[in-house]
């Protein structure tokens, strides 16, 4: 396993909004990648975080870095794969790992 990843987020945030709200909107937009669009495009659209005006890019990060439920999704991802939908304190992510 590797020690760091690079990996890049979309968050919809659950902060002041109704969750099925935001989970109904990351569904959605997990469904345009799906389909093809671009997740550097839909970060800069979409996402809450302010990695999304990078295309969501975190750059690179190791084991603990991130909080327990990112952490874990991003290091099981292979490269070049997006995760399902990853629930966190912060809300709903979807994770590009991309190194």
């Amino acid at each position: 396993m590797a020690d760091t990843v690079r990996a890049s987020h979309i968050l919809v945030s659950t902060d002041g909004k109704e969750k099925e709200s935001a989970l109904a909107s990351i569904n959605e937009i997990k469904a345009k990648i799906d389909g093809g669009d671009a997740f550097s495009d839909l970060a800069r659209e979409h996402s809450d975080c302010p990695s999304g005006a990078d295309g969501g890019d975190l750059g690179s990060f190791g084991h603990g870095a991130m909080v327990a439920e990112f952490d874990k999704a991003a290091f099981e991802l292979d490269v070049d794969s997006v995760s399902d939908v990853v629930e966190t304190a912060f809300g709903y992510h979807l994770i590009h790992r991309t190194e």
